[in-house]
């Protein structure tokens, strides 16, 4: 049976600016939403079986970490979202054949620099959602602005 697996180019990751999605430039990797769930221990001393018995708690949307090249204007708009205490909206928009978002609130918790000798100068970003992500279908438009 042949793969259905789609490549990694052509996926982007936007930021919410007041009215429309605008794609961040030179993102190399996008880790997450790394999400989990919490479970709460309701074993008991009369439980059957010999197993643990557990039942479902909060879920927690993770993180989201971004490597990039390393540009001005994107720097600035994670730096100020880090400097911000407002909550932000993303979007991870994949090009498959139902161009698949993950959509997500959250807050940059950081923004690490790294410049080195034989090496690019990159700037990465971790973000902390805040609630539920978003699974849906998008459509294929694309970007509507680049910052570069």
């Amino acid at each position: 049976m042949p793969s259905n697996a789609i490549s990694s180019l052509g996926v982007k990751f936007y930021r919410w600016d007041t009215s429309d999605w605008v794609a961040i430039a030179e993102v190399s990797s996008i880790d997450g939403p790394t999400k989990t769930r919490e479970t709460i221990d309701v074993t008991a001393l009369d439980s059957t079986g010999g197993y643990r018995e557990f039942v479902p708690d909060l879920r927690d949307g993770g993180t989201v970490s971004l490597s990039m090249n390393f540009t001005n204007a994107t720097y600035v708009i994670m730096n100020d979202d880090f400097e911000d205490n407002t909550k932000q909206n993303y979007c991870v928009w994949i090009p498959d054949a139902g161009y698949t978002t993950l959509e997500f609130e959250g807050l940059v918790t950081e923004i690490p620099f790294s410049a080195s000798v034989g090496d690019k100068v990159s700037a990465n970003a971790t973000i902390k959602i805040s609630g539920q992500v978003t699974l849906s279908s998008g459509d294929s438009t694309g970007p509507t602005s680049v910052i570069s």
